[in-house]
């Protein structure tokens, strides 16, 4: 059976453009919310209950969707990654120095 031409194709450009957009958005969003942590290790130089693990974690994967981004050349993904690889690094380096 034939789709239903009436309803939008997931990969039509309003979609795409609406999902980077929100993606985008969400992206900044989140880095945002993150920034109290940072500040919190190296204004406050508390690190207590902070996990390495899971920040490492964190920038194994920010570093892998940069990697994936720039081999498909798409700003939207290696952009973010190097914020989000940043706010990593600041606070791994932080909860080692301040535990």
């Amino acid at each position: 059976m034939p789709p239903n031409p009436g309803l939008a194709s997931p990969s039509s450009p309003l979609t795409n453009k609406l999902m980077r957009r929100i993606l985008g958005s969400l992206s900044i969003f989140t880095m945002l919310m993150t920034i109290p942590q940072v500040l919190t290790i190296w204004v406050g130089h508390r690190a207590a209950g902070v996990s390495i693990a899971s920040w490492s974690a964190y920038l194994i994967s920010a570093v892998l969707w940069f990697w994936h981004g720039l081999r498909r050349r798409d700003p939207n993904i290696y952009l973010a990654c190097v914020g989000w690889m940043i706010l990593d690094i600041a606070v791994i380096v932080g909860a080692v120095l301040y535990r």
